[in-house]
């Protein structure tokens, strides 16, 4: 028998779905039990209640102290790079109110002085602001002047699908009273027709275009501040769902190439080249031309793959940019758009959806409203008709508000995976006060129906019946527009509520018949999401499971301070990850 390299120890382990069947969960459902785990040369080399015998003289030992070992976790969808900048920059996602914002804006001009003389063109830049903490979630030009007159001032919300400019960056935009609306998004305008500092979707992108780029060495800096978190929150791999020229961003591959060859990149990275959604089917071969180039030169297992193709195909509820099957309510339903924009949709979305399958990517569609998902299901029908079920892409649809209820089993129908971020499945501030007002209750009740998809009674429909089936759920986190820290968007997943304790905010669960089980929700967010971006297959060159604790599977593993399934549901925001590995290679704690 071999040594060990890594032996864990003193603890509780959960080894993945299918693995030991919990009372009262899906069949996917599995316990944590006390168990111990050997690692040999990146490798789960055995698992069971007793492994003294693998303990040599070199074998590092880890105590897990009474807490719990599971598969690292896999962020289905996250823009890290875009996170990392705003960790770097001018960050509000600590804040919640329109006076924390200000603060925070004070108190970062206050310690990033303007270099130069020309203070006018020393931009701040930065993000994370809720939308909640505005009336009708518009903050003003005026508020950011009162801060900061004179130099420009860019800040994206949260979700980034809006931003927030002051006067002097919406002068240098040349935007005034006489500019239209871009085909894609939308100006907020004062009574005289002059902006008013919140520019919707493909509006900001005209702030975008004059504000200084993140330079090359910017964009290192924050991935490797990525990474550094990521690793911290037990995340071993992601999904990178923007790699292209995106509202004047960069080629992020280039800063993802620089690390690996500087022995950087840690995690395991599926990035999702960016749908340019002004063109159609065109652009596919500059796409395959760019994933066969850098696999040539990256050669079988990478940590790098440009596997997938991110397709925006509308926008998000609150500004009304959503695809809907009806219109909007309120205000939202006076608009140009009353049913919201499809950025891509009917038949191009179809088009783009079975070429970029025949083409052997996976295809990753942000879509939240009802008509959204509604017409990327139609689209994978599409190429499933066209293509058959043997392309080795792994589909998925991200977000997923609004669901009307006929398309829920059309996911395990199709092989498409429910790329789930739970997070936001909560009745907090924004989901009350901006959104279900302007859907209205019967389509506010159609929310984040992740347990409905998890749960449908449809099989996975693939003419072969021995294919490696698709899980019915992924997790990410969407970072920067929510926390990455997976044991929160969990947290939610299970309570449909979010943790904080504020006497004054005890809202009710949100569609509570939509929670998941702890062990769904932990499976989709290890398991699921690894399945998503190929690891374990062929095509990825790892060649071994991923996602699972079992005896060959990569030994991407996280430790917490506790055993999440022994507590209270509402404990379960309180886990913290202790010790973070890579192949058995300790990155974290």
């Amino acid at each position: 028998m071999p040594h060990a390299d890594l032996l864990l120890t003193g603890g509780v382990v959960y080894a993945g779905p299918g693995r030991g069947a919990v009372p009262g969960t899906s069949a996917c459902g599995s316990a944590p039990a006390p168990l111990e785990v050997a690692v040999v040369d990146g490798r789960i080399a055995a698992v069971a209640p007793d492994l003294a015998d693998w303990r040599g003289p070199d074998t590092v030992v880890h105590d897990l102290e009474g807490g719990m070992l599971h598969a690292g976790f896999v962020d289905a969808h996250i823009h890290p790079i875009q996170g990392g900048l705003e960790r770097l920059g001018c960050d509000l996602s600590e804040g919640s109110t329109a006076a924390d914002y200000g603060r925070i804006i004070a108190s970062y001009a206050a310690l990033n002085p303007p270099r130069g003389c020309d203070a006018s063109r020393a931009w701040i830049t930065g993000g994370g602001w809720a939308m909640s903490a505005f009336p009708g979630g518009t903050p003003t030009a005026a508020a950011l002047d009162d801060i900061e007159p004179i130099r420009p001032v860019f800040l994206y919300n949260r979700d980034h699908h809006g931003a927030w400019a002051n006067s002097a960056a919406l002068a240098l935009a040349g935007i005034t009273a006489d500019t239209p609306d871009p085909a894609d998004g939308r100006i907020e305008r004062l009574p005289d027709g002059r902006p008013s500092g919140t520019l919707h979707e493909g509006a900001a992108a005209l702030v975008a275009a004059v504000a200084p780029a993140a330079t090359p060495d910017d964009e290192y800096a924050a991935l490797l501040e990525a990474q550094r978190y990521a690793l911290s929150l037990g995340i071993t791999g992601w999904q990178d769902a923007i790699v292209g020229d995106y509202f004047g961003a960069s080629d992020t591959a280039l800063v993802y190439r620089r690390a690996l060859a500087e022995g950087r990149l840690a995690v395991d990275v599926v990035g999702a080249l960016w749908w340019d959604r002004a063109r159609g089917v065109e652009q596919l071969p500059e796409l395959v031309a760019r994933r066969e180039r850098h696999a040539a030169e990256l050669g079988p297992g990478s940590r790098f793959r440009l596997a997938a193709v991110k397709i925006m195909a509308d926008g998000v509820v609150e500004n009304g940019t959503a695809a809907m099957l009806d219109p909007y309510l309120g205000a939202v339903a006076s608009a140009e758009h009353p049913a919201g924009i499809a950025f891509v949709g009917g038949q191009a979305l179809t088009d783009a959806i079975v070429a970029i399958d025949a083409a052997g990517f996976s295809a990753h569609v942000h879509a939240i409203g009802d008509r959204a998902v509604r017409e990327a299901l139609d689209g994978f029908a599409a190429a499933r008709a066209a293509n058959g079920w043997s392309t080795p892409g792994r589909h998925c649809i991200a977000h997923l508000q609004v669901v009307h209820p006929d398309d829920v089993p059309r996911f395990a129908e199709l092989g498409v995976v429910a790329n789930a971020q739970a997070l936001w499945a909560a009745n907090e501030p924004q989901m009350r006060e901006l959104t279900v007002p302007v859907l209205g209750p019967e389509r506010a009740a159609h929310q984040y129906p992740f347990a409905s998809i998890a749960r449908a009674t449809v099989p996975f429909a693939g003419a072969d019946a021995g294919r490696d089936a698709p899980p019915r759920l992924a997790a990410g986190s969407d970072w920067p527009v929510s926390t990455p820290d997976p044991w929160q968007a969990i947290h939610v997943a299970v309570n449909r509520r979010h943790p904080e304790d504020d006497a004054d905010f005890d809202p009710e669960p949100l569609l509570p018949h939509e929670a998941l089980a702890l062990a769904e929700a932990l499976d989709a967010y290890t398991a699921g999401s690894a399945w998503l971006n190929g690891r374990g297959s062929s095509d990825s060159g790892a060649g071994a499971p991923s996602g699972v604790i079992e005896v060959g599977a990569v030994a991407d593993l996280a430790a917490t301070d506790r055993d999440p399934f022994a507590g209270p549901a509402a404990s379960i925001h309180s886990t913290r990850t202790v010790a973070t590995w890579i192949a058995g290679r300790r990155v974290h704690g």
